[in-house]
C-alpha cells in the first residue's frame, strides 16, 4: 500500500496548489451603452451583439 514516508509541510503543499485557482472570468466593455459584458455575448444592458439589436433592451429601472 502506498503510504508518505515524510509529513508533506504546509508550505510544500500550498506551493503545489498555487497553480489550482480558477482564473477570474473575462469582461469586455459594450460599444453601444459601455456596460461590462462577456465577450461573444449579447449585452444584457442595451440587448446588441455584434452593433446591432438582437433582444429587446428592458427598462430595469
Amino acid at each position: 500500500m502506498a503510504v508518505p514516508k515524510k509529513k508533506i509541510s504546509k508550505s510544500k503543499r500550498d506551493m503545489r496548489r498555487a497553480h489550482d485557482a480558477l482564473p477570474s472570468g473575462s469582461y469586455n466593455e459594450c460599444p453601444n451603452c459601455g456596460e461590462l459584458k462577456r465577450p461573444h455575448h449579447v449585452c444584457q444592458a442595451c440587448g446588441y451583439y455584434d452593433d446591432r439589436e438582437v433582444i429587446e433592451a428592458t427598462d430595469a429601472a
